[in-house]
């Protein structure tokens, strides 16, 4: 049986250099799945994924087993993804305003593009992602991270007040807020969660393609590297669902995410290096 996380974690304050490799490899999928949400860019996410664990690391000797390792985790991810400097996504400054009317102006009814059928499937999926992480950006930080942890990683509410280090009340109300502008935004547009809507993904591929939104070449969400490849596919009662349920499982109907394994290797030599010092 592998060793728990609180066992990796006193074996690395005494200077296990393997358990805290352990540690590292253990909890970077949960922040890199946090950072790519909240910051849309995979490399941004990779970035701040980094930083992260490098506080984890460096602020080891803080954690008091006073919540499981992975919560404290998550605590410091949060901190620094909700007071890190705008990425690029972030200085797009969307609203749900914006995306609305960009929805409104840039339907179409075909693509003309010279695709097969399996390839215009792709293109339609990195829509659909693509779409849901702009959605994301409309929430301010607060309200953002607040859905995630709530309806996208299913955080019970105390834990996730525990995460954010705000009470079980203000955690219920942001969420709140994020949920009710998430499902107003989608019922309005989204012919997924409201069949009367406007919007389809097929018909956003020819303005998606020609402002290099989407690059048919170059996916950036369906080629990214996962742990287990989970089709972005609507659940058999999703008809079943009311509007918040479809908005729910669209989000957590993503892959599981993988990142680089360039942050282990950036990681490695920063143990390695003479001036790391835990703290």
């Amino acid at each position: 049986m592998d060793p728990s996380p609180e066992v990796l974690v006193n074996q690395a304050k005494q200077g296990n250099r393997e358990a805290l490799e352990d540690l590292i490899r253990m909890v970077r999928d949960q922040v890199y799945g946090l950072a790519l949400r909240m910051l849309s860019q995979p490399q941004d996410a990779e970035d701040a994924t980094q930083e992260i664990l490098v506080k984890v690391v460096t602020h080891l000797g803080s954690f008091r087993h006073e919540s499981a390792f992975k919560t404290w985790v998550y605590r410091v991810a949060a901190n620094h993804l909700l007071t890190t400097h705008k990425r690029r996504a972030e200085r797009m400054e969307l609203t749900f305003d914006r995306l609305e009317a960009g929805i409104e102006t840039e339907l179409a009814t075909e693509w003309n593009g010279a695709r097969t059928e399996a390839e215009e499937s792709l293109v339609v999926k990195e829509i659909m992602i693509g779409c849901m992480h702009a959605m994301l950006l409309c929430l301010d930080r607060d309200l953002r991270i607040a859905f995630i942890l709530g309806r996208v990683f299913d955080v019970p509410g105390d834990q996730a007040a525990d995460i954010l280090e705000i009470s079980p009340a203000a955690f219920r109300k942001r969420l709140s807020r994020a949920r009710a502008l998430m499902r107003d935004f989608m019922s309005r547009n989204c012919g997924l969660v409201n069949e009367s809507a406007p919007c389809r993904c097929s018909k956003q591929i020819p303005f998606a393609v020609k402002s290099g939104w989407v690059d048919p070449e170059r996916l950036k969400f369906v080629a990214h590297p996962v742990h287990a490849r989970k089709e972005v596919e609507i659940t058999a009662n999703f008809s079943e669902m009311d509007e918040m349920e479809r908005v729910t499982a669209l989000f957590r109907s993503h892959p599981e995410y993988a990142p680089s394994e360039r942050i282990m290797d950036n990681m490695r030599a920063l143990l390695d290096s003479v001036k790391f010092r835990q703290h």
